[in-house]
């Protein structure tokens, strides 16, 4: 029995011997990921010129530059650049990427692509800093009615630089994407908070909330960064005349271009540094409104610094004061006035008695920080509708 017992002990060990191995075995046997057939900078590049070909953009293999900054043997992270020809009107198109082995290539993604945002928040590549920007998934572009940015100018808040050229492409044609600015200290600083990246010499990305990003090119003296969380106003260059990377310079200045979600948008109706950008006739023309005040092509644009997404720019509509009111409508007392040009708080809206402004009739009334109530009719807030809430 002793036996017995001792053999049969000796059989349940080996049973558990051999249910621990097979374990082990068919935990060794499990799905591998496959060998990487293809070179990660070869995929990014087949990615980059099937974009830049799909719109319209000109690129081909010779013209890119892929740079891998992070890798590891299942991830890879970098910027990769489609090199513009050295004209006018031409400007390089490029992306920070994310790229992960998958069945024995690589699944690569761009900055503002949603799927760059679920690989963000997986990959060990990728900072603290960068985590909590690219993790989000992006929002709805302009075309959702929302043109609130919460950027400054890129320059020096209480500076005035000159507009030099109205919106325009970042490459030749539509979308009018970016505008031209030169003077102050020359001194290129961040729009908004974000994390920073080199392109190429002279140019510089920043990725922002709310599936925005912003390109500095022509810029000498640049920062070389890659991934650096850098405040709104942070140092990035001065303006000059580089084209490294393509396109043509006269004057020394910054070519300032926005991006949201993955594309370059139009910068029209945009609140950059409490201005309205517009559109003029064609390309370089048109300028900014600032309240009532408007400043062309060749105009003098003041940094008031960022308008808060709860803010709003006084526009009278021809200059003046607005009249504040107790309540939501005019039936209402009195309550002073606010000059145009003014940036004032908005705690929460309701619908009132009906007015017309720059933009249209509305009834909807703002109520003011200090209790007081204003028609949005005489506001610029970057959405048609409430911005706060509703009282």
């Amino acid at each position: 029995m002793v036996r017995i017992r001792r053999w049969g002990g000796i059989a349940v060990a080996l049973l558990a011997t051999e249910i621990l191995v097979a374990g082990t075995a068919a935990h060794a046997a499990a799905p591998t990921p496959d060998p990487v057939r293809v070179n990660v900078e070869d995929a990014v590049t087949a990615k980059l010129v099937g974009q830049a070909r799909a719109t319209a953009e000109h690129a081909d293999e010779s013209d890119t530059r892929v740079t891998v900054t992070r890798k590891n043997s299942q991830w890879a992270f970098g910027t990769a650049v489609a090199v513009a020809s050295h004209e006018k009107d031409q400007h390089p198109t490029g992306a920070v990427f994310i790229a992960r082995a998958e069945a024995g290539t690589w699944r690569v993604n761009f900055d503002g692509e949603a799927g760059f945002s679920e690989l963000a928040a997986e990959s060990p590549l990728v900072n603290k800093q960068e985590k909590a920007v690219f993790a989000r998934t992006p929002s709805t572009m302009q075309a959702g009615g929302d043109y609130r940015t919460g950027m400054a100018l890129p320059f020096a808040v209480g500076q005035t630089w000159t507009l030099t050229g109205g919106p325009h492409g970042w490459g030749s044609g539509a979308p009018y994407s970016s505008i031209d600015l030169a003077g102050g200290d020359q001194v290129v600083r961040a729009a908004r908070a974000g994390t920073a990246y080199t392109m190429c010499t002279g140019w510089i990305r920043v990725i922002h909330d709310r599936g925005y990003s912003t390109d500095y090119y022509h810029l000498w003296s640049s920062i070389s960064v890659n991934g650096a969380a850098v405040g709104q106003g942070a140092y990035l260059g001065y303006t000059g005349t580089d084209v490294t990377c393509g396109g043509s310079a006269t004057g020394r200045h910054v070519h300032f271009g926005l991006r949201q979600n993955s594309a370059y948008v139009p910068i029209a109706g945009h609140g950059i540094g409490k201005w309205e950008i517009t559109n003029g006739a064609g390309a370089y023309q048109g300028g900014a409104r600032h309240g009532s005040a408007w400043a062309g092509v060749g105009g003098g644009l003041y940094n008031y610094g960022a308008l808060g997404f709860n803010q709003a720019v006084v526009d009278a509509n021809g200059g003046g004061t607005l009249t504040k009111r107790a309540g939501p409508g005019t039936g209402y007392a009195v309550r002073g006035s606010v000059g145009d040009g003014a940036t004032v708080t908005v705690s929460c809206s309701a619908n009132g008695t009906s007015h017309t402004g720059r933009y249209g009739t509305t009834a909807l009334w703002n109520r003011l920080s200090d209790g007081t109530w204003v028609s949005d009719a005489y506001l610029w807030t970057g959405l048609n509708g409430a911005i706060n809430g509703w009282c």
